[in-house]
C-alpha cells in the first residue's frame, strides 16, 4: 500500500465505536473523530459521514415503562437519540467551523432511479456549499424487513452513490484477521484483491453493539471494491486512525479491499446495490452464463433465457440466475414478463437486458 489522494470519502463510523461498556453514547471518542474528519476538511478532502449511535444516544435519555419488543425499542431510543446524535455533532463540528446537515434515509429510497438520484442531488449541493453529510438510517419508520443490513450497508451504498474514491468501515478491530483477533497467531489480512477467498477466515460474529459482523463488512467491501473504490476496514478507537490511514495506510493496521481499475458507469452501480428491489428473475442456459461470467460484453436475448419468474414490467429490476442456479447480476427489463415467456428461447429479439443496464458480479467473473 502507498499514500492515496483521495478528493472524496465516505466515512462509516460504527455503534462499537461510539459505544461504551454501558451502552451508552461515548462523547470522548466523538469528539476525536470528530476532530480527525475536520483535519481531513483542512487538507481539502470533502466527506461524507455515515454515522451509527443515535440508539446509545437515546437510552441515557428515555427508560421505557413497559417491556419492548427489539423493534419498538429501537424506534424509542433512536427518534429520542438522533436528535442527541446529531446535535452533539452539531456543537463539536462548529468548534471546527464547519456546518452539517443530516441526512436521515431509508432502503425503499435506493428503490428507484429517481430518488436515488434525489437522495444524490441533495448531497453534491450540502457538499459544494461547504456542508458535511451526516448520514443514519431513518429507524423510526424502517421496519425489520425493510432495513439495511446495517450502516455497513449503508455507507457503501453511499460511497457509490456520491462517487467516493475510498470508503473507510470504522470497527473495534484492525480489519480482516486470519482467525479471531484474541488469538497470538492470528494474523492481519492487509490487502484483499477480487475474487480473493476469505471463508476460511470470516465467522460469523458481530463487534459488540452493531447489528453486523465481519460477513457483512466484508461483503460489503468487495462489492464496493468492485466498483472501483477503495476499501479500508480499520480501528476506529486507534488515535488519529483517519488521518494515519490516508497519509501512510502501509504502516497503519488496517484491511485494504484493492479496487478494480475498472469502474462500472454511475447506473450500473445504482443496479448493483439494488437487489432487494428485483420484481422478477430470468435463468440463463450454459452459452448465455459462460458469456456473461467470462466478461465479454453482451446483452441478454431471449434465446438464452430458459425461465422466467415474476410479473415484472418493462423497466423493473430483474434478478439473472445462471444455468447453474447461481446468482449472476441484476439488470433493468427492456420487456415485461408476459412478453418474454411468448418469446423464450426465441431468435432475432430485441435485448431483454441491455448491456448498458446489466451489472454482472466481478466475483463470478
Amino acid at each position: 500500500m502507498s499514500k492515496d489522494n483521495h478528493t472524496r470519502i465516505v466515512v462509516k463510523v460504527g455503534s462499537n465505536v461510539l459505544t461504551r461498556t454501558d451502552g451508552t453514547l461515548d462523547v470522548t471518542r466523538m469528539s476525536a473523530l470528530v476532530d480527525q474528519v475536520a483535519e481531513l476538511r483542512r487538507d481539502g478532502t470533502e466527506v461524507i459521514l455515515v454515522s451509527s449511535g443515535a440508539v446509545a444516544a437515546g437510552r441515557s435519555e428515555v427508560h421505557p415503562s413497559g417491556r419492548l419488543d427489539s423493534v419498538a425499542s429501537r424506534q424509542l431510543f433512536s427518534a429520542v437519540g438522533q436528535a442527541k446524535l446529531i446535535n452533539r455533532y452539531y456543537e463539536l463540528f462548529r468548534e471546527h467551523g464547519i456546518a452539517v446537515g443530516q441526512v436521515l434515509t431509508t432502503k425503499e429510497s435506493f428503490g428507484t432511479r429517481q430518488h436515488y438520484l434525489n437522495q444524490r442531488a441533495c448531497m453534491e449541493v450540502m457538499l459544494r456549499n461547504g456542508v458535511l453529510p451526516i448520514v443514519n438510517e431513518n429507524d423510526t419508520i424502517s421496519v425489520t424487513e425493510l432495513m439495511f443490513t446495517d450502516n455497513d450497508e449503508l455507507s457503501g451504498l453511499i460511497a457509490t452513490m456520491m462517487d467516493a474514491s475510498a470508503l473507510f468501515i470504522l470497527s473495534n478491530i484492525d480489519g480482516v484477521y486470519t482467525g479471531p483477533p484474541s488469538e497470538p497467531d492470528s494474523v492481519l489480512l492487509r490487502d484483499i484483491r477480487p475474487g480473493e477467498d476469505l471463508s476460511e477466515y470470516i465467522r460469523q460474529e458481530k463487534s459488540g453493539f452493531g447489528r453486523g459482523g465481519m460477513i457483512t463488512k466484508t461483503r460489503i467491501a468487495r462489492k464496493v471494491a468492485e466498483e472501483g473504490i477503495a476499501v479500508w476496514i480499520a480501528n476506529g478507537k486507534r488515535e488519529r486512525i483517519l488521518p494515519d490511514l490516508m497519509a501512510h495506510p502501509d504502516t497503519t493496521p488496517c484491511t485494504r479491499f484493492v479496487p478494480s481499475p475498472v469502474a462500472p458507469s454511475s447506473v450500473k452501480k445504482w443496479i448493483a446495490h439494488s437487489d432487494d428491489f428485483c420484481k422478477g428473475e430470468i435463468q440463463l442456459d450454459e452459452e448465455a452464463t459462460r458469456r456473461l461470467t467470462e466478461g465479454q460484453v453482451a446483452s441478454i436475448l431471449p434465446v438464452g433465457i430458459t425461465r422466467v419468474e415474476g410479473d415484472f414490467e418493462e423497466d423493473d429490476l430483474i434478478r439473472i440466475i445462471g444455468a447453474d442456479g447461481q446468482r449472476v447480476g441484476v439488470g433493468k427489463a427492456d420487456c415485461d414478463a408476459t412478453t418474454l415467456r411468448r418469446e423464450l428461447g426465441c431468435k432475432d429479439k430485441k435485448p431483454v437486458v441491455h448491456y448498458d443496464f446489466l451489472y454482472v458480479e466481478s466475483s463470478v467473473c
